[in-house]
């Protein structure tokens, strides 16, 4: 294609966006470049902001502004329940259906052998020192995607949090195998949540 330089920059960046392939990158391309410089500054300065401004919940590794994020410094919240998600991106999704009011548990990934991401790469050693340093949780909810670096990384967490004498649940199907929870609707999260059964 030929084209000038800005825009195959523009293309390209564009292109390095997860699930966005060429045809995509050309509409929002194109779509950028009919808006006007105001709403192009404030994108660019939205990205800048979020990059400057979020960082690591020192406590569950949900993006937050500030050392402790909202849902962890929310009194409202039950501590009793914790539910283990692999990215914050899970736990917007989550957040989105209503049906919890626990804490979460963000690892950061899930393990994926072929890529070299093992249990240690993940936040699961924090995990284990917070069940044991927290007396207020009673039960840990797995909700992992239901792929099959979720189920590996579900697997897994269960074995090493059985000998803690919690109740470690699993979401419910409703999430289909493969799949991944932000890609879920809210009833259907919902379902799974409501529906999660005890790991043994």
């Amino acid at each position: 294609m030929a084209a000038a330089r800005p825009l195959m920059r523009l293309l390209e960046a564009l292109e390095k966006l997860p699930g966005v392939g060429p045809r995509s990158a050309e509409r929002m391309a194109f779509y950028l470049l009919r808006t006007s410089r105001g709403e192009a500054q404030q994108l660019a300065q939205a990205i800048l902001d979020a990059k400057d401004h979020l960082r690591f919940c020192s406590v569950c590794f949900n993006l937050s502004e500030a050392e402790r994020c909202e849902i962890c410094n929310d009194p409202a919240r039950d501590p009793a329940v914790l539910c283990v998600v692999e990215e914050p991106k899970d736990v917007l999704a989550i957040e989105k259906t209503g049906a919890y009011r626990g804490l979460y548990h963000v690892l950061l990934g899930a393990i994926a052998p072929l890529d070299g991401i093992g249990p240690e790469l993940l936040k699961i050693d924090e995990l284990v020192r917070r069940l044991s340093s927290d007396g207020l949780i009673q039960e840990v909810i797995l909700a992992t995607d239901a792929d099959k670096e979720g189920e590996t990384t579900a697997a897994h967490l269960s074995k090493v949090l059985r000998p803690t004498g919690l109740r470690v649940s699993r979401i419910a199907s409703g999430i289909p195998v493969g799949s991944h929870l932000e890609y879920a609707d809210q009833a259907t999260l919902a379902r799974a949540l409501e529906g999660r059964r005890e790991l043994t």
